[in-house]
């Protein structure tokens, strides 16, 4: 099936172009003998016909003339019909005065015919082309003959189009394509500005092996789409490894328009979000801005990586008002300063506050009345918090009960809790602790709604790139420092994605969650593709990096940490999956126990931890949190409570 629809379109173009070849006969002894025509040559008119349509078949099929693709026809294209079109004549000629001693054919004829078919072959085409573009600039552009850096495209769209006729038209351009790689499969053995179309993704490593030892070897492969696949762009880079190319990718169209006064169309290193990426999820961005425009908005840890993205894609919908909730005086000043330049007219609070602080917390929500609130405020980082399991639980449970009681109690009308993949079959703190934060925001929803009160919403997500603790910072940091990387244990994976799509997907969650009346008190789960092996992360952002694994840079394994798991999950056996309209999520029915039994518990819970009873919380927590077992480590560290353990600076 391969080039199938490359094989149909071009069959359909052969047609066309015969059909146009028998026509232009007629149509040339018409241009030249008037409406005397039909009577002086009516004798042999159609078997003329027949006969050049014929002729002119075996020239088309000769002459290299449907690989290109009409949306960018050019002068190659026209110069392959040229050739065709006088294919034709030369062969129909011959036979013609074999035939009738072309005693009734005026001379003139067949040069009227060869101008007029050039025509009716490429007027069509040029037409076409002139439509998709939308204008005439760029139609006619020729191949220079100067030896630049050979490339191989990875993509058969407008960018590659775009890229070639920027390398074609400036003399001094650094590369030239030598060949295209489809990612759909629909334009192979096609051309693009006389650049041909390959093979697929999956053809690669054959077409880069055939390539060797000829003088046009690509030297470096780039990728040409905004969007490829995640699972592509490492097969991509994994060929590209295999034959010593290097990778890279060019600017998103959006940045080519932005850059109006750019000399010259410029390719850049491959970000390793490329090897994470997944195709976008359409999203609902008119549904986004009627839940955001016009409301009050708080977020708590706005200057933490995901709250100050949730604020930054949250101003443009034009919210009423703003609330930056942060217990860092720094993060808090750096974020709102950026929206202070960004939307000066939006009425918005910055606000030094500690979730665990349940006066300050109740005070703010109370006096800013916020309609939505989305809570990220999280100690994340699963080794800190495991030396710190007082801190985790204060910040992580009792932050976001805190947080939840004062929405209910002031009437907002919806709020998010941000949650992790860790919360699943938690070995560790930080996983129970929000694990619990989940139980509770579900037994709150159900009665809230009922009450005619505020409506929770769970939003659960793996590994956010970039963000505090993040793998990929350290990978760059150690990199940078020629090594080594150090990765905890050979198998180990991860959920991955972008901070952007992460909190796309949350503002989606949040407009089906707080309308949806099945999603009640359900967690929504993002979907986060195939998980990554960290390995693999480490060997691929070395590489990105121009250097080599293990040669270069050294990959050291230093043992899973304190409370890590080898896999993470993203939905526990006793969550079955629901439907649910929201694209790019899944909906999981919830784990839920009783308000009142659960609230009496958190309650001693809180106390234990405010008292600086480790060993006492802990095992409450795991009681409270039956998949979780404590880390022998944290267990030891219990036994030997320190009365002296202050409490760890809330990192959100």
């Amino acid at each position: 099936m391969k080039g199938f629809l490359a094989k149909r379109r071009a069959r359909i173009a052969f047609v066309h172009d015969v059909i146009m070849a028998a026509a232009s006969f007629p149509l040339a002894l018409y241009l030249r003998l008037g409406d005397s025509a039909p009577f002086f040559v009516a004798d042999y008119l159609w078997q003329g016909t027949a006969l050049f349509a014929l002729c002119a078949a075996v020239a088309f099929s000769t002459v290299p003339m449907y690989r290109g693709i009409w949306r960018y026809a050019s002068l190659n294209d026209l110069i392959a019909i040229t050739k065709a079109v006088t294919l034709a004549i030369l062969i129909f000629l011959p036979i013609l005065f074999l035939l009738t001693r072309m005693e009734l054919v005026p001379r003139s004829a067949p040069l009227i015919q060869w101008f007029l078919l050039i025509g009716m072959l490429g007027g069509p085409r040029f037409v076409y082309r002139v439509f998709k573009d939308r204008h005439l600039n760029n139609v006619l552009r020729r191949q220079t003959g100067v030896r630049r850096v050979p490339v191989l495209l990875v993509g058969a769209g407008d960018e590659a189009e775009l890229f070639i006729r920027e390398q074609q038209r400036d003399p001094a351009a650094p590369y030239v394509a030598v060949g295209i790689i489809d990612e759909k499969g629909g334009r192979i053995g096609r051309a693009i500005h006389g650049v041909p179309v390959l093979g697929a993704v999956e053809d690669l490593p054959r077409l880069l092996e055939d390539y060797r030892g000829k003088s046009d070897r690509p030297e470096r492969l780039v990728l040409t789409r905004e969007r490829i696949d995640g699972a592509m762009v490492r097969q991509i880079l994994q060929a590209a490894e295999t034959h010593g190319l290097s990778l890279a990718r060019l600017p998103k169209m959006s940045e080519l328009k932005a850059e109006v006064g750019a000399d010259r169309l410029a390719v850049r290193p491959i970000a390793v979000e490329d090897l994470l990426g997944r195709p976008q999820v359409p999203l609902d961005r008119e549904a986004m801005r009627a839940l955001v425009a016009g409301r009050r908005v708080l977020v708590t840890g706005a200057g933490g990586t995901i709250g100050s993205e949730l604020v930054r894609q949250i101003v443009d919908f034009a919210p009423a008002a703003l609330t930056l909730v942060d217990a860092s005086e720094y993060q808090l000043y750096q974020i709102d300063l950026e929206i202070a330049e960004r939307r000066p007219t939006l009425a918005r609070n910055a606000v030094l506050g500690d979730v665990r602080d349940r006066g300050r917390i109740d005070d703010v929500i109370a006096r800013f009345r916020p309609q939505l609130v989305f809570h990220a405020a999280a100690l994340k980082h699963v080794p800190m918090v495991e030396a710190n399991p007082l801190e985790g639980i204060l910040t992580n449970t009792l932050g976001s009960r805190i947080v939840a009681d004062a929405c209910r109690k002031a009437g907002v009308e919806c709020m998010v809790q941000i949650s992790t993949d860790k919360v699943v079959n938690p070995t560790n703190v930080m996983g129970a602790t929000k694990r619990l934060a989940e139980a509770y925001i579900q037994a709150l929803d159900p009665v809230s709604r009922a009450e005619g009160g505020a409506r929770f919403v769970v939003v659960r997500f793996g590994n956010v790139l970039g963000s505090t603790g993040s793998v990929v910072p350290l990978f760059q940091r150690q990199i940078a420092a020629g090594g080594p990387v150090t990765v905890t244990h050979p198998e180990v994976t991860r959920y991955f994605m972008t901070v952007r799509e992460a909190v796309e997907l949350v503002l989606q969650a949040s407009v089906v969650g707080g309308s949806d009346a099945e999603a009640t008190g359900r967690i929504f789960v993002l979907d986060m593709g195939e998980p990554v092996k960290v390995l693999d992360l480490a060997r691929q952002m070395i590489h990105l990096a121009g250097l080599e694994p293990d040669r270069d840079v050294e990959i050291a394994f230093t043992g899973l940490r304190p409370g890590e798991k080898l896999h993470e999950e993203l939905l526990h056996d006793q969550e079955p999956r629901t439907p649910t309209r929201a694209p790019g999520m899944t909906l999981a029915a919830p784990r839920t126990g009783d308000l009142g039994a659960l609230s009496d518990a958190l309650d001693r819970l809180e106390a234990l931890a405010r008292e600086r009873r480790r060993g006492e919380a802990l095992a409450l927590l795991s009681e409270l949190t039956p998949e979780y077992r404590p880390d022998p480590e944290t267990l030891r560290a219990a036994e030997a409570e320190s009365p002296s353990d202050a409490p760890a600076k809330v990192a959100e």
